[in-house]
């Protein structure tokens, strides 16, 4: 489901109660939902060329492992972690956290800060979750405990590589967190004969929201052009790592929410965002093919 906030909504920074309870019944039933209009486009602009910079330099390190996830193509990649590329619309967005707070409650704290690039020719993913299930054995799924939150830099689409979505899959209770992250084939055959995938394509300021236990995977990008995206992963309060986030100096008040607890930490030297991450799930040898 897709929820434009009005021109209204934006003026007072509220999202209206018909909205709100819109984005969390679709969260509820489908695992996801879209807020267009809600990320100025000019800050997108700047996000999008230096990350753009950034994954030249990435590809052009040969000495470096490229952070490849599942098949060639798909690049974890994370966002600058400085101003003016943190800014309050990306990292603290008013509607995303009252979304976000409507369906997980006080005390909600954001614990991811990463992204992937879609790249020209690139493969496609096997059907896998960021999560499971948080216990084994279930006979229902429980209540969401956790939220991913996306922002893509520019219009997605099934030309660049928009994701696909599993809609109603976050209440599937054969995958828990002790397993692969990959959904079995057999699921995934038996699952699209009654519910099959969309594509969760995004216009330019739109944010996705997706339960984190929502089946889903990287589509080919047929354009000639990355598709970047930033993901954030929101979760429930009593849900604790233990684990800071880092960021630089100097972009502190990009952070502040009246729901959303940042668990940053600001500090003065700078972070190896381009390199820190690392190819996942990835045997070039094998070069496997998921055409399911």
């Amino acid at each position: 489901m897709k929820v434009t906030i009005s021109d209204e909504e934006l003026v007072d920074h509220k999202v209206s109660e018909t909205h709100l309870q819109q984005a969390a019944d679709s969260i509820h039933n489908d695992g996801y939902v879209v807020l267009e209009n809600v990320v100025p486009h000019h800050k997108l602009d700047i996000l999008r060329q230096k990350m753009l910079e950034d994954l030249q330099t990435l590809v052009s390190a040969k000495e470096k492992v490229m952070p490849i996830n599942f098949v060639k193509g798909h690049i974890q990649q994370d966002a600058p972690p400085y101003a003016p590329y943190i800014f309050r619309e990306l990292v603290a967005n008013p509607f995303v956290t009252q979304v976000t707070h409507k369906v997980l409650g006080d005390g909600l704290y954001n614990n991811y800060f990463s992204g992937n690039t879609n790249l020209p020719g690139s493969g496609t993913q096997p059907v896998h979750v960021d999560t499971g299930q948080l216990w084994q054995n279930l006979r229902v799924a429980h209540p969401v405990f956790s939220l991913v939150v996306n922002v893509a830099p520019l219009e997605v689409n099934e030309e660049n590589g928009s994701i696909e979505l599993w809609p109603g899959s976050h209440s599937d209770i054969s995958v828990s967190r002790y397993d692969d992250i990959k959904v079995g084939l057999k699921h995934v055959k038996a699952r699209r004969e009654f519910a099959p995938p969309v594509r969760g394509n995004t216009k330019k300021g739109a944010v996705l929201i997706r339960d984190k236990r929502l089946w889903h995977r990287g589509m080919p990008n047929y354009s000639n052009t990355p598709r970047q995206m930033v993901a954030m992963v929101h979760y429930v309060s009593w849900y604790r790592t233990g684990r800071k986030l880092q960021f630089e100096k100097g972009c502190e008040s990009a952070f502040e929410s009246e729901y959303l607890d940042s668990n940053a930490e600001f500090i003065d030297e700078p972070i190896d965002y381009i390199f820190r991450n690392h190819p996942y799930d990835y045997n070039e040898e094998s070069n496997q093919v998921y055409d399911e």
